[in-house]
């Protein structure tokens, strides 16, 4: 009789070992309880596993990790994630190791120039927001990308993302709603400014290693939100480290990131605009009406 050779489970000890270290980071940035715990039970099944989580995640797919006791959809995520790139996506977050250029910049097609451009002008930081701005018309509105390179990006992301979770939202639902996202971001910025925030000593741009970095973690309408100023490129470049705001929130069967910052132009200047939903943003602070032909000269609705 042949023994049948035992599985290599050198990566489920090494994703166990990331999930104890996101539940540490979290409990070290007082956030809820709850989470805490819940990595570090999904740390403890993924170390018991008796087979590669590749292998699982392989023959059944995201159900088959949200079926392991203790692991959710946003933990399942984080895991499918870590299988295919190699990163866990929570632990870059608190530990603000999260770069959106780079991520961006390792599609076809999209240097690392372009796609600074990408995030600064649309406030875009993941590839299920790219996919939607390459569809919605907002991608070919940026300086270099024209409709040939939309359709690549197109083609690559449909590739890429088929193999991850990407729920589908409510038909004309982006994300959460923009008063929300506002609500988040003055929480953080009111919090920050008092120094009532925990702080992180993130890795990019920071060559002293110093904690500067505010991090909050809260809760709006059914969903969790890590928050956290711009580390990116552009936000260092532009003098806009104490102004953009990073956004990534999990829950109601969704997760994703938002960017908030004080616009500087048109109607919208001094307000808090989220990128990527402007007339939103219009209507909310109530400068929004529908289109008047003998007032709305544009057609775009805004007086």
């Amino acid at each position: 009789m042949i023994a049948r050779a035992k599985p290599d489970l050198t990566a489920n000890r090494e994703a166990a070992a990331l999930l104890r270290r996101t539940a540490e980071l979290l409990a070290a940035q007082n956030e809820d309880g709850f989470r805490v715990r819940a990595y570090h039970r999904a740390a403890e099944t993924v170390s018991q596993l008796g087979e590669p989580v590749a292998d699982l995640l392989a023959r059944d797919g995201l159900g088959g990790l949200i079926a392991l006791p203790g692991i959710g959809r946003g933990i399942a995520a984080d895991l499918s994630e870590y299988v295919h790139c190699g990163r866990l996506p929570a632990l870059e977050r608190l530990a603000g190791r999260a770069d959106p250029i780079t991520l961006l910049a390792s599609l076809p097609g999209i240097g690392v120039i372009l796609a600074d451009r990408i995030h600064h002008d649309l406030g875009i930081g993941s590839l299920e927001d790219l996919e939607l701005a390459a569809w919605d018309g907002r991608l070919e509105q940026v300086p270099g990308i024209g409709p040939r390179r939309v359709a690549m990006i197109q083609a690559t992301l449909a590739t890429r993302l088929r193999r991850r979770w990407t729920p589908a939202a409510p038909r004309g639902e982006v994300g959460p709603p923009v008063a929300e996202l506002l609500d988040v971001d003055r929480e953080y910025r009111r919090k920050a400014r008092a120094a009532k925030l925990p702080t992180i000593a993130p890795r990019r741009f920071n060559p002293r290693g110093e904690a500067w970095l505010p991090v909050l973690h809260t809760s709006r309408g059914g969903r969790n939100y890590t928050v956290l100023f711009s580390n990116t490129a552009a936000a260092h470049r532009l003098g806009r480290t104490d102004d953009w705001v990073v956004l990534y929130y999990e829950g109601r069967g969704r997760e994703g990131q938002a960017t908030v910052v004080t616009e500087r132009t048109g109607r919208l200047r001094g307000r808090r605009v989220v990128r990527g939903r402007e007339l939103a943003c219009f209507r909310h602070y109530g400068i929004w009406r529908p289109p008047d032909p003998h007032r709305d000269t544009d057609g775009d609705g805004v007086i």
